[in-house]
């Protein structure tokens, strides 16, 4: 393409929708060709069939070809497509005609330009282009043909990039403007037409624009070999492509959220071409024009697409309306990505600025671990594959692979085992790094990979001319790089020499080679200690200081190594070099160490390590107090080093039940069993029933229905309260799990009053809200579909459609699920759903279920649902022909009020501008106060804390209100209304948590930590490496009160809790994550399969209390023992609930600081996922749910406030600081913008 030509590409691409044409294979069998006409007078005498070989027909039928892209130009297309989709050898040979790929590319390009001219010349303002079709062959390289020998590949990716090569160069010469490599199913098969054209481009000199389309095959939203749509795109961005996008397998319905995935994460075009819908079952479509482009304009309108088409069943009709729906629709608008290492598996896994520190497992090392050497030696690769498995398993998020040995084919080796791990999902889900000293090992193993992999390493060790030439390779295969700190000199060892090659290897590769910085790790050097000779016992340090050097010089690079190496003078002695290693990461991490190569199944935990042995390995680490020997550190760790070589632990424990009313009639009997939720007797009781009935299901619809009517009106008349009704629940479905085998024998159906989805939706992982209106709406003789937590939209949409139910219903916690509910009802109404949804969860509310979700969606009822106790009411309203028109008309008009009245008011705005409220802020008399310094800077590591030490810190309240019971505790438990009910609760609580506790069946986890830290720009705090204030690690970002307050009290801001940088005064900061919900969720799982709801859900009751206790028994820990202020505080229980000690806690996400992304930098600061086992899900929600994380604050006169409403000056400079733009900002602050932000 000539650079005017493709210019003329882009530029239209940026003014408008381009249109690319439909199927060629449809439009073909309408021609009704036949063998004949394949055939020609060339081919007459071939001694193969060829009759749908469609790519000959550029040579025996070129008019009937021409005449199909003339029809497509006709309709609207920008853009036609070669008919070459099988121009390769390896397609070609089902007919014997390799000879011809060469000019079957070439006349396909041919003829598609000669109609693409002529149509240009007509139209001067829709200039016409031609995308040379590079199909994905009937080969693939990722997937063995052979279930019996899942290592075998029918084609190599050398093969393929020979056939894509010369059909590239066919393409090329026949006057292709772009190419378009498209119905990828293998990525692998991707990656070597993209190496292909890349080496057509750097051998010719030629360059033409580069487009690829996917295709997810199915409803998983996966490619045929397996990855997500992200890690699709991560795996192929190294090709500096056009566009990236889906066509083919689904209709525009299915692949909407897979488009709408890549148009939020691809920095470049976007493309979509679906199917006519889905083939019916003579493989035909049915999908009208109309109805294809109704959705694709949806794409359009929605802002997702920037090039649109179609594929299967697509026609000219179908283009020209797509084209009509589009053609005055803007294009979509390219989003700025932030610069991150984005790799893949058959998942994305992307290294950004705010990730934790990064596993990589070693063990699949033949160098490191004499098993798997062995394993493989023996050629057993099934235990190999365990290896790696449980290296996934045990937390390593990449595994590195090594196959360096003697006595190996090591290529052959490499090559075996990525293609095995290729066919296991839960190992080939995480990327790959690829190691060895060989370029020939890494070169194979690179053509075995389809997601993004990293090569460990190369360097410039042979110079700088092949350090340059594999980089370029690397690049071309797709993969990140380890650089090792290596010259033509030879290693780094000095602090000094790292950072000399490190910059050198850096300006080579970003300026030279233009190879991204944040795909570039640098690896500089890992040397071990404590060898007993002097020259060596700096080498952690220089290690180091070397890390903080690159982090801070070289923007974007990471840094890596092979941590066991520190270690290796103790090989043999497990324990010690367990805490070399914590030792090493805590302080490399605190430099900015991005990964390292590590056991993640066999780290210590850095303050679990015995004080002694953490002294001594901290003296050997830091090369400190040597003494005049130059070696002391090293001999006191010898000394004591054999007293840790061994390690043990066990423990056991159980519990018991009551009886009367055992003299009446079974269904008095069974009544009595629900209203008690008595489960000792029910299944000799629900036979007995059984024996006496026509049918089992009489059983059900008898004295079980019976029964569970008595529960509904007693809890309907609020003379049984929630906690009875689960316990209900549980009775009733261990009945129903005894008669359902005998139902099925007579394959009887039971009735249902109705089926309700239930789901907590996508970022968000509580449930015990929603659980409970599941189990009450169940006792009501509802279906209940509950599909958990973190539930997608689609998911949603898709298993509403495939259950049929009756209901959607949303739960969630946190703010970020309120945006969610909206983005759900929205689809609901584009897909044209006609059920209602029901609202509910903690931060819902009636006002923004009017205001915000209501008017998305007006094909059915939205009805918000304050509590478990107005469930079943709603749901039956809903449910009844009679009732529901005007229950629905009722809340419409209800809403529309609250949405007048929202109007209307002025928003609570802030009363005060920025500025003003800053001049009114608190101001502490730094002057004339000294902050406590804590005992111990940096993080400390709280491990498997005794549940026994934070019982006692409970606070029973909350626990009642989840059961929805109302009162204070322990005057709750005398209540003349609950009381009996909430003693039975407590009663019980207590005894699943001495089960809990004396089992060992739940473990808390937690990690604190301190730093230096000082007040800036108002309302940001700087915190500090250490305490020479030097080195900002992290900011926090804070929001300020906007109130004219009566009272004259200031406006406050947690930043006003810190001394400000300008007065010099030392100050100190704290931060927290605890959890308690460390197998909870299994806990949970084991009581609902066993049908008891009640225990299901009254563990995770107990895990959230236990999880507030801890945060609260860890702060009187840390002011009385870890920062030390208040070291003779003695506050009791109730005290403490009353918050009558000294200093703070305040949580992201709560009144104080209500913006919930300021979790990511407080999970930095602290490594949570590493060292407690916390995360945090796509929407800032803690993992485990039964987690508390926030920031300590020691200041006398610090104090809990609500930054309440915030005017858009404030919001601006939120903004800024965070590096957003305003909209993002106003996004997560929505719940205290004081205006209205615009659409």
């Amino acid at each position: 393409m000539t650079a005017s030509r493709s210019d003329l590409l882009k530029d239209a691409l940026k003014q408008r929708i381009l249109i690319i044409d439909g199927a060629m294979g449809t439009m073909i069998q309408r021609y009704k060709l036949q063998e004949a006409d394949y055939r020609g007078s060339r081919f007459a005498d071939w001694p193969d069939d060829v009759k749908g070989n469609n790519d000959l027909l550029v040579l025996t039928k070129p008019n009937v070809i021409a005449e199909i892209h003339d029809a497509y130009c006709a309709a609207g297309a920008d853009i036609l497509e070669t008919n070459s989709f099988n121009s390769t050898q390896v397609s070609q040979a089902d007919y014997h005609m390799e000879a011809l790929v060469y000019e079957l590319n070439v006349e396909a390009a041919r003829l598609a330009k000669q109609v693409a001219l002529a149509w240009s010349a007509k139209t001067p303002e829709k200039p016409r282009f031609v995308a040379g079709v590079l199909g994905p062959t009937s080969r693939t390289c990722s997937i063995s043909p052979d279930v019996n020998n899942p290592a075998y590949r029918n084609v190599t990716f050398d093969e393929l990039v020979e056939n894509y090569v010369e059909a590239t160069k066919g393409l090329v010469d026949g006057g292709a403007d772009i190419l378009l490599i498209e119905t990828v199913f293998d990525t692998l098969n991707c990656k070597a037409a993209l190496f292909a054209v890349q080496k057509y481009f750097d051998d010719t000199g030629t360059i033409l624009p580069v487009m690829i389309s996917g295709t997810i095959t199915d409803a998983s939203g996966r490619t045929l070999s397996g990855q997500t749509a992200e890690a699709f795109w991560n795996s192929v961005r190294h090709g500096d492509l056009l566009s990236i996008g889906f066509n083919c397998a689904l209709g525009a319905d299915a692949m909407r959220p897979y488009i709408k995935e890549l148009s939020e994460k691809a920095d470049i075009f976007v493309s979509a071409h679906p199917n006519a819908g889905l083939p019916n079952a003579f493989g035909e479509y049915d999908e009208t024009p109309a109805e294809t482009a109704a959705m694709v304009g949806e794409f359009a309108q929605s802002g997702l697409v920037n090039i649109v088409g179609g594929c299967c069943g697509t026609t000219p009709d179908h283009i020209s309306a797509i084209y009509n729906a589009v053609k005055d629709l803007a294009p979509r608008v390219i989003p700025e990505i932030e610069p991150a290492c984005r790799l893949s598996g058959l998942e994305a896994y992307n290294i950004t600025k705010d990730s934790l520190f990064v596993n990589v497992g070693e063990r699949t090392n033949v160098t490191g671990s004499k098993k798997f050497a062995r394993l493989i030696r023996e050629q057993n690769y099934a235990e190999a594959l365990d290896v790696a498995r449980q290296q996934v398993e045990s937390g390593a998020q990449i595994i590195d692979i090594n196959m360096d040995e003697g006595m190996l084919d090591s290529q052959a080796a490499m090559v075996t085992f990525l293609n095995l791990i290729a066919s296991e999902p839960d190992i080939s889900r995480v990327p790959i790094m690829i190691d060895s000293s060989k370029w020939e090992i890494i070169e194979a193993g690179l053509k075995c990979v389809q997601g993004k992999p990293i090569v460990n390493s190369i360097s410039l060790k042979e110079g700088h001319e092949e350090f340059v030439q594999k980089a370029k390779l690397c690049r071309r295969y797709g993969a990140a790089i380890i650089v090792m700190a290596f010259d033509e000199t030879g290693q780094a060892d000095t602090a000094a020499r790292k950072r000399e090659i490190c910059e050198r290897s850096y300006r080579v590769l970003v300026d030279e080679v233009g190879f991204p910085a944040e795909d570039i790790i640098f690896d500089p050097n890992i040397f071990a200690v404590a060898t007993g000779i002097e020259e060596h016992n700096n080498y952690a340090v220089d290690f180091i200081e070397a890390t903080g050097w690159i982090k801070q010089n070289l923007p974007h690079a990471m840094i890596s190594g092979g941590v066991s190496n520190v270690s290796f003078s103790f090989r043999g002695n497990e324990p010690v070099r367990e805490a070399i290693h914590a030792v090493f990461l805590y302080h490399c991490i605190k430099q900015g160490m991005t990964m390292g190569i590590v056991n993640a199944g066999q780290l210590a935990i850095y303050d679990d390590i015995p004080a002694e042995l953490k002294d001594a390995v901290e003296d050997v680490i830091l090369n400190r107090n040597q003494g005049e020997s130059g070696n002391e550190a090293t001999e006191k760790l010898l000394a004591i080093a054999d007293k840790y070589r061994e390690h043990g632990k066990t423990n056991d424990n159980a519990a018991p039940e009551t009886l009367e009313w055992r003299n009446q009639s079974v269904e008095k009997r069974l009544e009595y069993a629900l209203v008690k939720g008595i489960t000792t007797f029910i299944n000799e009781d629900t036979e007995e029933a059984r024996l006496q009935s026509k049918r089992p299901l009489d059983v059900i619809e008898g004295p079980l229905m019976a029964g569970m009517n008595v529960v509904g009106d007693l809890f309907g008349a609020g003379k049984m309260f929630l906690p009875q009704v689960v316990k209900s629940a549980r009775v009733m479905k261990q009945a129903v799990a005894w008669l359902n085998p005998y139902i099925e024998a007579e394959k009887v159906v039971g009735q249902s009053k109705g089926k309700i989805l239930m789901a907590t939706v996508k970022g968000d992982v509580h449930d015990i809200g929603k659980n409970i209106v599941g189990v009450v709406l169940g006792c009501n003789g509802y279906d209940i579909v509950d599909l958990g937590v973190m539930v997608p939209c689609e998911k949603i949409l898709d298993v509403a459609m495939k259950e049929k139910v009756d209901i959607i219903g949303l739960s969630g916690l946190i703010t970020p699920s309120l945006d969610e509910m909206v983005y759900v009802a929205r689809e609901m109404q584009r897909q044209g759903f006609n059920i209602p949804l029901m609202i509910g969860g903690a931060t819902t509310s009636k006002a923004h279920t009017a205001v915000k979700i209501d008017p998305q969606y007006h094909n059915d009822g939205v009805i918000y649902v304050t509590d478990a106790s107005r469930a079943v009411g709603v749901a039956t309203s809903l449910l009844s022909p009679e009732m529901k028109p005007v229950f629905v008309a009722e809340r419409r008009a209800e809403y529309a009020e609250v949405r007048e009245r929202h109007a209307n008011r002025q928003p609570k705005a802030a009363k005060l501008s920025y500025a003003q409220s800053i001049a009114e802020k608190y101001q502490h008399d730094w002057a004339n106060y000294t902050p406590p310094k804590p005992k111990q800077l940096g993080v400390t590591v709280l491990k498997d804390v005794p549940l026994a030490d934070i019982r006692p810190y409970i606070d029973w309240t909350p626990f009642f209100i989840t059961w929805s019971l109302a009162g204070k505790f322990p005057a709750i438990l005398k209540d003349e209304v609950v009381g009996v009910e909430a003693t039975r609760l407590y009663n019980d609580a207590q005894a699943l948590l001495d089960k809990l506790i004396g089992e060992k069946l739940l473990t808390a986890n937690g990690v604190i930590g301190f730093w230096p830290a000082a007040q800036v720009n108002d309302d940001d705090i700087e915190v500090y490496a250490d305490e020479s204030r030097q080195t900002v690690i992290h900011t926090l970002h804070h929001l300020r009160q906007q109130s004219d307050k009566v009272s004259g009290k200031p406006n406050y801001s947690l930043a006003d809790f810190i001394a400000p940088k300008a007065s010099e005064v030392p100050d100190y900061i704290g931060a927290f994550a605890v959890t308690a919900g460390l197998g909870a969720e299994e806990q949970a799982r084991a009581y609902r399969d066993a049908g008891d709801d009640y225990n299901a859900i009254m563990v995770q009751a107990l895990a959230d209390r236990l999880a507030e206790a801890f945060a609260e028994y860890l702060h009187e820990r840390v002011r009385k023992q870890y920062w030390g202020y208040q070291a003779n505080e003695s506050l009791s229980n109730e005290e403490l609930i009353k918050e009558k000690y000294v200093g703070i806690r305040p949580a992201p996400g709560y009144p104080a600081c209500p913006e919930h992304t300021e979790k990511a930098t407080l999970f930095k600061l602290l490594d949570a996922e590493v060292n407690a086992g916390m995360s945090l899900t796509e929407h800032f929600a803690m993992w485990p749910a039964a987690s508390v994380s926030g920031f300590y604050y020691s200041l006398p006169q610090s104090t809990y406030f609500n930054v309440g409403k915030l005017d858009k000056d404030q919001v601006e400079s939120y903004a800024a600081r965070k590096g957003w733009d305003l909209r993002m900002a106003e996004k997560w602050l929505s719940p205290n913008l004081g205006y209205e932000p615009q659409a």
